[in-house]
């Protein structure tokens, strides 16, 4: 997706950032264009190994509450979960965070061999995309084993809590401050969205252990080779949280609930669950909406989707 936000490099800064990793040159590099947020590139080497290439938004672009110091937040929850063999998580290479080369944050990763799901998906039969999801489950399930002792941000600078309630209510507010900040004309109105989210906030009360959530294992994300997966990426949104915040346990992906539970391992969600999982559905539609001005989407199917996906979130929200 197109935004205003992604950092282009010219082939001489990427040659730079190359060498200093490498210690080579390198034959070709070409940009990643499904990305949403972060610019990234695939590269070739000079020895023929293959890399990926990402790149941060620079500091001066306006970025939302929650992406505050998401680079370093998707390297180090990757590097915790690529020390396990059972996952497929690419390898991190080098991590920058100095901004010398160029003004933004980057690091090289593995090269992910294979095709993202949502490229995909039309062409796949039933079955085998019923296969996938089960084996997502079931790697969702691992990442959600990841235990913590408190809920909310892996970054000491971020919002943590004990509550649950407390971090994900808060996670709410700064996704509504963006929106006003950015004046962002929402179906609704804030004080609306507020006294609902108010009323079913006592949902939350229930989630007593923090596990790792990935949140945002779309199927953009996730990468399909001869009919399995072959790699998990994008965590810079990872958070410790409710494990039922990821998004195969959401609205969108309904389809393919009895797969994905099957692989993760149990019967499906308690009608408690379910209210509770439609708050969390809520917060991305929220996402969906306001980022749009962030970014500076000019997309306008999708802008338009945005805003009805909202109200059928909404309409959800008041119904619990």
């Amino acid at each position: 997706m197109e935004n205003a936000n992604k950092y282009r490099l010219s082939n001489q800064e990427i040659g730079k950032m190359v060498h200093e990793t490498f210690g080579q040159g390198f034959r070709s590099a070409s940009e990643l264009t499904d990305g949403w947020a972060n610019m990234a590139y695939s590269i070739m080497l000079e020895d023929g190994r293959k890399t990926v290439l990402k790149i941060a938004p620079s500091k001066d672009k306006l970025m939302m509450r929650y992406e505050k110091n998401i680079m370093k937040t998707e390297v180090e929850s990757m590097r915790l979960v690529a020390a396990n063999p059972a996952l497929p998580i690419p390898r991190i290479y080098t991590y920058d965070s100095t901004c010398e080369l160029i003004q933004a944050e980057y690091f090289f990763m593995e090269f992910v061999e294979g095709t993202a799901l949502n490229q995909i998906r039309d062409s796949l039969t039933p079955e085998e995309r019923e296969v996938i999801i089960r084996q997502l489950g079931g790697y969702s399930r691992t990442i959600n084993d990841y235990r913590n002792s408190f809920f909310g941000s892996l970054q000491p600078d971020g919002r943590r809590s004990d509550s649950w309630a407390e971090v994900f209510g808060g996670m709410l507010e700064d996704v509504l401050a963006d929106g006003k900040d950015a004046n962002v004309a929402l179906p609704v109105s804030y004080e609306e969205i507020e006294k609902e989210i108010a009323r079913a906030s006592g949902l939350l009360t229930d989630v007593k252990e923090a596990c790792l959530v990935h949140w945002d294992l779309w199927d953009g994300n996730i990468f399909v080779k001869d009919g399995a997966i072959s790699g998990l990426i994008d965590f810079e949104r990872a958070f410790w949280g409710d494990p039922l915040c990821e998004y195969y346990f959401g609205r969108l992906t309904q389809e393919w609930s009895n797969a994905f539970y099957a692989g993760y391992g149990f019967n499906g969600l308690t009608e408690v669950e379910q209210r509770r999982r439609m708050l969390y559905d809520f917060y991305m539609d929220l996402i969906f909406v306001i980022e749009c001005t962030y970014r500076k989407y000019e997309n306008q199917d999708h802008i338009k989707w945005t805003h009805e996906n909202f109200k059928e979130g909404f309409k959800r929200l008041q119904a619990l």
